[in-house]
């Protein structure tokens, strides 16, 4: 998998890499903090959001101003920081192969941390000058966190599927698709319904996967009460598993369908090889 997604990211290789440089932080913390994150923002990601994004934007014809890496920069903030929240409540002691912050030092700095870069995601945003982007964005933390609440509060229960998608488009989807309505708003474009309809779609698709694989690997989640799509589909997990992949290739169809109305490109065919990626599981 990883050849093929570095495939699909050299397409817009140098659009990564100035995503990259916008994450670089003021160095106003610790030192050795300010070296720890530096390094956990700069260490290797699939930067999944910048590159659908991208793709999506240069496959529809629409133009990346200095305004959208600096969004994307605030997204990837945004993402990193909920990422070391969740090692702080899932007790994760990794994280991209190397100690979690809360493992190297402690639940209270790793919260802290977080919050830091939360506080220079917001600053990107205020940069952007744009109320409308700004106010998608608070909307979509307030359901990020809404989807850790109902996550939380529905450990150890079996609940329904629609349940699950409902906390999964809250937790996950909602910020892919943030960051690409945002995207064609800062075009000056208007017409986002089938761009909102295609980053639902793959941000559900997304969640779907990675909690499928967390069960095939570990089960950890399973162990943390957090009973997700295959837990739910059937009693058995191997057959929960298989209803699973049809449920996830239901989702990424959705998205294929509207990948299929651009015109044929560089960047559509990138965008069709990343949904093949995410469904071969």
């Amino acid at each position: 998998m990883d050849k093929k997604y570095e495939k699909i990211c050299n397409v817009i290789k140098a659009d990564i890499e100035r995503v990259n440089k916008n994450l670089n932080l003021n160095k106003e913390l610790n030192v050795e903090l300010d070296k720890e994150l530096d390094d956990f923002l700069q260490s290797p990601s699939k930067r999944i959001r910048t590159v659908l994004t991208v793709l999506y934007m240069r496959a529809s014809k629409l133009y990346l101003l200095p305004e959208h890496y600096e969004l994307l920069a605030a997204v990837e903030l945004v993402h990193n920081a909920s990422l070391i929240h969740d090692d702080v409540i899932d007790e994760s002691k990794t994280r991209r192969q190397r100690k979690s912050l809360n493992e190297k030092f402690d639940n209270k700095l790793a919260v802290i941390s977080g919050d830091y870069l939360l506080g220079c995601a917001l600053k990107k945003f205020v940069k952007i000058n744009s109320a409308e982007i700004t106010d998608i964005f608070a909307d979509t933390l307030k359901d990020m966190c809404k989807g850790e609440v109902k996550q939380y509060f529905n450990r150890f229960k079996k609940t329904d599927i629609e349940n699950y998608i409902e906390k999964s488009t809250l937790k996950t989807s909602s910020l892919f698709v943030s960051v690409l309505k945002s995207s064609i708003i800062l075009a000056g474009e208007t017409d986002y319904d089938l761009a909102v309809e295609f980053a639902e779609n793959f941000g559900i698709a997304f969640q779907i996967r990675d909690d499928m694989l967390n069960i095939i690997k570990n089960g950890k989640d399973i162990d943390d009460g957090i009973y997700n799509a295959p837990l739910i589909l059937s009693e058995n997990i191997d057959e929960g598993i298989e209803k699973t992949k049809i449920l996830l290739n239901n989702y990424i169809n959705c998205a294929r369908h509207c990948v299929n109305k651009l015109n044929e490109s560089v960047y559509k065919a990138a965008l069709l090889e990343l949904l093949e990626l995410i469904e071969n599981v």
